[in-house]
Parts: structure tokens; C-alpha cells; sequence
């Protein structure tokens, strides 16, 4: 009997009631609310995945952001999407009005700016490849700065002799540059548009598009313990290092 209702026309099953309640518009609205407020919440980015956790089952988690997403876009602070993460900010153009206490990031050198620039278009990229395409030798000094700044990190090990550590950009480059995703990378006429490339550009120059991957490639490994306290990362006993 059970099993011929389920067919008869105007009686729901369980998963017909399931689905009408995800979609349920007082459900909805509760849910962006809620999602709303983890944001506004958090100091940091806070990823799709906790947010989904925290929202009723079934909703529509990446509708529901994209939503809040067009409803702040003219507001004086703007819902911004940081890779598969989400934060608040201060809209662009209201920038120069806001004061804020915090001291003023140290600018960084031609030499980190240009090792920046290489890691984020090239990743991942080891220490060599960077020294091939500046075309000159890259300080350890140079690259700390860059990951005690926070936007540069160890993504994995080469699979070549040496086993040399690869490099990639963090969400918190993203984050800081307003970047949703890597592929947001101005191209080459997008900087030279912008004055950042002289117009005595050689002709054979190619600016690569990222691929905004975060997983290991097919000759990488990832990084593990031992690589760490090898690296000067961890003490042996896998605590952190001071």
C-alpha cells in the first residue's frame, strides 16, 4: 500500500517533503541570516564548508553567498568571495574614508615584489625556477618575508633529484589583493594597460594563466613531518620551532 501511495498524484513521499522544506522561502531566508552572521562573525575568511555545517540541511549553500554577495554590492561594505572561502570588506572606493590603528605593512623590495610575481603566475615553482627566470640568485631572506608575510607557502617536494620544495601563494595573498581566485590575475595587457609593463615588451614574452589548483601536481609530493623538521619548520620532536 505504502509502496502505490508513493506513486498516487498529490501525496508526497518523504523525499518530496524533504525537498519542499530546503525549499521553503522562510528556511531560505533563515539560512542567509545565518550565514550572514558566521561572516560578519569572524575575523578571517570563513570557508563554504563551515558555513554549510551550521545551515539547514539541504540548503543551497553557494546560492544562498552568491545572493548576500549581489544584495551587499553597494553597500559600504562589500561580501567578497576569497577562493572557496567568504569575508567582509570595506567597499573598494570608501577605502581612503576608514582609519584603522594597525601599523603600516613594511613595502616590500623590488626583489620580493618580482619573486612574488613569479610564484604567483609560475607555481608551483621551486627555488631554482625562480632563480632561472629572474636570472639571478634568490635570498632565503627574500622569500621569508614573503611567508612571514603570509602569502607565500610550501606546497609540496618535487619529484626530481633533491627533492626540492615547491612553492605557491596562500588564500591570504588572495585576500589581500582582492583576488577571488588566481585566475584573477591581470593578464598582459591588463598590465600593460596599467602602466606596470613598458611598451618595449619583447614580442616572444608569455605571461602564464594560473590554474587556481590548490592539489598536488602529478610530480609533486605533499609535504610531510619529516620535510618540516628537515626544513627547520618543526623540532624533531614535531613540535614548532621558536
Amino acid at each position: 500500500m505504502a509502496e502505490a501511495q508513493k506513486y498516487l498524484p498529490g501525496v508526497p513521499d518523504d523525499d518530496d517533503e524533504i525537498e519542499a522544506a530546503s525549499f521553503d522561502p522562510r528556511l531560505e531566508q533563515e539560512a542567509e541570516r545565518i550565514a550572514e552572521a558566521l561572516v560578519f562573525a569572524s575575523a578571517q575568511p570563513v570557508s563554504e564548508a563551515y558555513i554549510e555545517s551550521r545551515l539547514p540541511r539541504g540548503a543551497d549553500v553557494r546560492g544562498i553567498m552568491l545572493r548576500l554577495k549581489a544584495l551587499y554590492a553597494t553597500r559600504g561594505v562589500n561580501l567578497v568571495q576569497v577562493a572557496d572561502h567568504w569575508a567582509f570588506r570595506t567597499a573598494a572606493d570608501l577605502s581612503f574614508v576608514v582609519q584603522t590603528d594597525e601599523p603600516e605593512v613594511r613595502k616590500l623590495s623590488r626583489a620580493a615584489l618580482e619573486v612574488l610575481s613569479i610564484i604567483a603566475y609560475h607555481q608551483p615553482v621551486t627555488r631554482a625556477e625562480i632563480e632561472d627566470i629572474r636570472g639571478v640568485q634568490t635570498s632565503k631572506g627574500t622569500l621569508d618575508v614573503l611567508m612571514e608575510a603570509g602569502w607565500v607557502r610550501f606546497r609540496g617536494r618535487r619529484r626530481t633529484p633533491g627533492r626540492p620544495v615547491t612553492f605557491g601563494t596562500t588564500r591570504d595573498f588572495l585576500d589581500h589583493f582582492g583576488l577571488e581566485e588566481l585566475r584573477d590575475l591581470p593578464g598582459i595587457e591588463e598590465l600593460k594597460g596599467a602602466g606596470l609593463l613598458s611598451g618595449r615588451v619583447p614580442s616572444n614574452l608569455n605571461i602564464p594563466v594560473p590554474t587556481g589548483d590548490d592539489d598536488l601536481a602529478e610530480n609533486e609530493d605533499p609535504i610531510t613531518q619529516l620535510d618540516l623538521e628537515e626544513l627547520g619548520l618543526l623540532t624533531p620532536k614535531g613540535e614548532e620551532a621558536d
